[in-house]
């Protein structure tokens, strides 16, 4: 079985992180390009309803969609990345083993990009993959994107550990056939009986279970079973087989 975990970007980036360097471009860099092309030809108020942000950040990003180059000057994916969960999975201290078992496992999913292995070079950007960009054949990003990005995980796994927020996993799971199995993983509390999702613990959580995984060499999802980090363990009377709980 070949697992392959996919998992949300960050809304906030760094510019120049210091460390590793890039090791490849994306694989859907055309792609990027054109919708990078898109964004670039419209006008800062319909970027900044695009993108629902303050002005300030909205300034930043025009800034940066003036002056983009995706093929020069690239941080890599992994570390490009600012939000919760990649400072919980704290790439920037993984033993060189850890980072070939992500550059081989992982996978970051992008509203921009599609899908990025970990060392793929980028551009700090602002797309989420719920924004509203139309274009000629495609009203949103997941009519963009359409099948590509499934096809391009199923391309080399029959197995896919989903640790992605539903507006990004949703991108792939609706078009993964049959034969590939998708396993989704839940970080709840336990109150009064019911299981309550908090947005910040689940994404601290996410990233922590990437740096188990990584540190654990895991190809197996049923290995899972051992995670406890953060106060979590695995709740076997609310888990299925594709659906394993932490509480």
């Amino acid at each position: 079985m070949e697992l392959k975990i996919i998992i949300s970007p960050a809304k906030k980036m760094r510019t120049d992180p210091d460390g590793l360097a890039w090791q490849q471009l994306p694989e859907f860099l055309p792609q990027a390009k054109e919708l990078a092309a898109r964004l670039q030809a419209m006008d800062p108020a319909a970027l900044q309803r695009l993108w629902k942000c303050n002005d300030a950040i909205a300034a930043q990003n025009q800034q940066r969609l003036a002056r983009m180059d995706l093929e020069r000057g690239l941080p890599p994916a992994i570390l490009a990345y600012e939000g919760i969960q990649y400072r919980y999975m704290a790439p920037e201290v993984f033993t060189q083993e850890q980072l070939d078992y992500i550059q081989q496992h992982l996978r970051i999913l992008s509203g921009l990009y599609g899908v990025l292995r970990p060392l793929d070079g980028v551009q700090p950007y602002r797309l989420e993959m719920q924004a509203k960009l139309a274009g000629e054949n495609f009203r949103d990003l997941y009519g963009f994107w359409g099948q590509r990005l499934a096809a391009s995980l199923c391309r080399e796994a029959d197995c896919i550990l989903n640790l992605a927020s539903k507006e990004y996993s949703l991108a792939v799971s609706r078009h993964l056939p049959e034969n590939v199995r998708l396993v989704n993983c839940l970080f709840a509390e336990e109150k009064e009986g019911r299981l309550v999702e908090k947005g910040t613990l689940c994404k601290m959580a996410r990233g922590e279970m990437v740096r188990y995984m990584a540190e654990n060499q895991i190809t197996d999802p049923a290995r899972l079973s051992g995670f406890d980090r953060l106060g979590f363990r695995f709740a076997p009377e609310h888990s299925q087989p594709d659906r394993l709980v932490f509480v």
